[in-house]
């Protein structure tokens, strides 16, 4: 059978019309509503499925061409994000045999889309070697996670990563290789080979440290323009899956710019560190609240989640410091939004798990340096003043 995908997100479309072209489909794709009508008029598609919002003619308006211009009774799937009942009753009454809110596992995509090509087309439709993929779901909006490495061989769980990646479409990693001198580089390389589309590398030829590793990977990833949200973590996982996935829940969810990670201890959840790093964690945490005039518990969790549109306005400069980039970006959103709108923009999410993971590249003797880039930041950022052109 001859389907046709219409979805502005390369990475989404990408990831269905692989799983179609598995199960024996013709599959076409178009990135946006002018191509499909287009492809749908010279290639005769079976079934269309269409994103509702789209640059150009949105699936909407594809879907009335086809049934309104065209008077064809072709199956059509209209898939989206949009929860409200008023949108989703507008596509049952322009014609949609079906619509599909997104996140959205795809053996279910599959199904509906099986289901449908059977009842129209019967027999014709032959499911009966149709392969069954398990446990991958397409997202409700793109994201991007950034994760940075530098000499990272020994520690880097490539199962873990590859695991994710084929379970979770709709989320691209990218691996910033930070420079390292042993065999990083060729690990990740390893990693994105077959699964370009949703693990990719960009290369920092010369060591820059972590918070320019950081900024290059959110900036490059941003240029592509699109994702609507881009995060990094730690590349030894010492924040989990699990809770990168929460922290994509809620910022995807609310009104938020940034979700950050917090690793405050709490019944039921499991936060280990060692017993110095504790003490003096706690120190620097007040130091941090008393320079941002905000109640943080924890800003230097590297764990976090943000939305695109301000990317221009917090990575658009380098960073003073290596290390405390993350205190620097909470400085940048509050001069940018102003005191009283930022702690509406940040939320601090209280994660479920977070282990030091031995071999850091923080040692005790960077902590104790960190004073005094802590006054360093407050001075810099004294006068510093709100980005009014932001551009990647």
């Amino acid at each position: 059978m001859k389907i046709l995908i219409a979805d502005d997100q390369s990475f989404i479309r990408h990831a269905v019309v692989t799983e179609l072209k598995q199960q024996g489909h013709d599959v076409l794709s178009a990135n946006n509503g002018t191509e499909a009508v287009s492809l749908y008029n010279t290639e005769q598609p079976h079934l269309v499925m269409v994103d509702y919002n789209m640059p150009g003619q949105n699936g909407l308006e594809v879907l009335e061409y086809i049934r309104q211009v065209k008077q064809d009774n072709i199956p059509v799937i209209v898939m989206s994000s949009n929860e409200d009942e008023d949108t989703i009753v507008r596509a049952f009454e322009a014609g949609a045999d079906d619509y599909i809110e997104k996140p959205v596992g795809i053996r279910e995509l599959l199904a509906r889309i099986h289901r449908l090509l059977q009842r129209i087309y019967g027999d014709k439709h032959d499911s009966s070697q149709e392969k069954n993929p398990h446990g991958r779901r397409l997202q409700k909006k793109s994201i991007a996670v950034v994760i940075p490495c530098y000499n990272e061989e020994k520690r880097l769980s490539t199962a873990e990563f590859t695991s994710f990646s084929d379970s979770n479409y709709g989320i691209h990693l990218c691996f910033v290789n930070d420079g390292s001198k042993d065999n990083t580089l060729e690990i990740l390389h390893g990693l994105s080979e077959g699964r370009e589309d949703f693990i990719s590398v960009f290369n920092m030829e010369q060591n820059g440290g972590k918070a320019e590793a950081v900024r290059q990977g959110i900036l490059h990833m941003a240029s592509k323009g699109e994702f609507d949200y881009i995060g990094y973590l730690d590349a030894d996982l010492s924040t989990d899956f699990n809770d990168l996935n929460d922290l994509v829940n809620t910022i995807t969810t609310n009104g938020y710019k940034i979700v950050s990670g917090s690793r405050i201890s709490r019944v039921g959840a499991n936060i280990t560190k060692n017993g110095a790093r504790e003490i003096i964690s706690k120190v620097i945490n007040l130091i941090i609240r008393n320079i941002l005039g905000m109640s943080f518990q924890d800003t230097q969790c590297g764990a976090k989640v943000m939305a695109t549109e301000i990317i221009p306005y917090t990575f658009h400069e380098k960073f003073i410091t290596r290390w405390l980039f993350d205190v620097e970006i909470f400085m940048r959103i509050k001069k940018q939004y102003g005191k009283d709108m930022v702690s509406s923009l940040i939320y601090e999410q209280p994660l479920k798990r977070w282990i030091h993971a031995d071999g850091s590249k923080l040692s005790m003797k960077d902590s104790l340096k960190i004073v005094g880039q802590l006054a360093r930041i407050a001075v810099h950022y004294r006068n510093y003043q709100p980005v009014q052109t932001p551009a990647l």
